[in-house]
């Protein structure tokens, strides 16, 4: 069945943290958000979110530099064209594009969940998704003291979390890792994330975080050294993950042949898209590979995509997919997300899309600037 985008509002909204997020490299109070509305001539719609953030540490993509792509190159790629379904949008955008994956993301992913509701289908389904729950982790940022992450690690324990995540630095990794081990036990299922905050000359400082039986370390070294992870993966019993490295399948093919990481984190926005992820997804499991579906502090629209995609049957691991309430005082979307005491979040297969529905009124408040972009009429401001 043929797609054909007729129009792409993108808006801009401010939403506010519950609390400031602080990991290696900065601190969050509140997020800017790239939204985008797609429509079909046959007046369809669906939603999508662009997981730039304001700042390029991450990855080198902001949401001002993914609004230009987006508006410039990658929206009149799809508008009023035919294409033969959204899996056939990822070659549309790649071709001679370089980079811009998140800001490519946002259409891809757009234009799958535009597909499930023209074909009246949940997203998850339309993904292969084989689950009808997913298992959550928490991600829980750098904190000001041990005791501090001790006490907020107990209360993620205490509300059913499957995984506690603990963000990392150099001067906050050990002594913080070790009391959370202590306080909670050896059965709990911790891991660090470091976000490229260590360099190879740390390896022997990190060989130490084989005392605390964590399933993984995730992204200990700079996110273009494949081979200093490798180099250092033969240094620890400790599984490394990697995220900000892996941003297409090649780097995955990449890090198997080395030996680089034995997890992988996918996140859809940092590798281009659903198209790419499955892709990464089917690469791994044939490997041997877990994987599990990574954060960026998304709206409840993003975690709707993210959820849809957990749903695949390699995403073994608990993913960072915690509900609304962990992160906004009032998300944008309803209903909003939430979790189970099992640790559990459903999967939406009651309705067809990506199962929830955008609060208008509320993303109409946060809107700072919108743009609507049609095949017939160019840009209207």
């Amino acid at each position: 069945m043929t797609l054909q985008v007729e129009s792409i509002a993108l808006r801009e909204i401010r939403l506010p943290l519950r609390e400031p997020f602080r990991i290696s490299s900065g601190v969050c109070t509140e997020r800017r958000i790239a939204l985008l509305e797609l429509a079909d001539a046959g007046g369809a719609r669906a939603w999508s979110e662009c997981v730039a953030g304001e700042e390029p540490n991450y990855s080198s993509e902001t949401i001002d530099t993914a609004w230009h792509a987006l508006r410039e190159w990658l929206s009149p790629r799809v508008l009023g064209r035919r294409i033969d379904g959204p899996q056939a949008v990822h070659e549309v955008l790649e071709r001679d594009i370089a980079g811009h994956n998140m800001a490519k993301a946002a259409i891809e992913m757009g234009c799958w969940a535009l597909d499930a509701e023209r074909r009246e289908i949940p997203l998850a389904r339309a993904l292969g998704g084989t689950r009808d729950r997913v298992p959550t982790g928490i991600s829980i940022g750098i904190q000001e003291s041990p005791d501090a992450l001790v006490t907020r690690a107990r209360r993620a324990l205490a509300g059913g979390y499957r995984k506690i995540k603990v963000k990392i630095q150099p001067g906050a990794d050990l002594e913080y890792l070790g009391a959370v081990r202590d306080a909670l036990g050896s059965d709990v299922t911790l891991m660090a994330d470091a976000n490229s905050a260590y360099r190879l000359a740390d390896a022997d400082h990190l060989a130490r975080l084989d005392a605390f039986g964590l399933l993984m370390v995730e992204q200990p070294l700079g996110r273009d050294d494949l081979v200093r992870h490798a180099q250092l993966q033969k240094r620890l019993k400790t599984p490394i993950c990697l995220d900000e490295s892996i941003t297409g399948v090649d780097r995955c093919e990449d890090m198997i042949a080395l030996g680089a990481g034995r997890i992988v984190n996918i996140k859809p926005g940092r590798v281009g898209g659903f198209t790419a992820s499955k892709r990464i997804h089917d690469l791994c499991m044939a490997a041997g590979i877990p994987v599990w579906c990574g954060g960026m502090l998304e709206s409840g629209i993003g975690r709707a995509h993210n959820v849809a995609l957990a749903s695949l049957p390699n995403f073994s691991l608990p993913g960072d997919l915690s509900p609304s309430a962990r992160y906004w005082e009032r998300d944008i979307v309803n209903p909003e997300w939430t979790m189970d005491r099992d640790g559990l979040v459903a999967v939406p297969l009651d309705r067809p899309g990506i199962g929830v529905t955008p609060d208008l009124d509320r993303i109409d408040d946060l809107t700072v600037r919108r743009e609507v972009l049609s095949g017939r009429t160019g840009v209207r401001r």
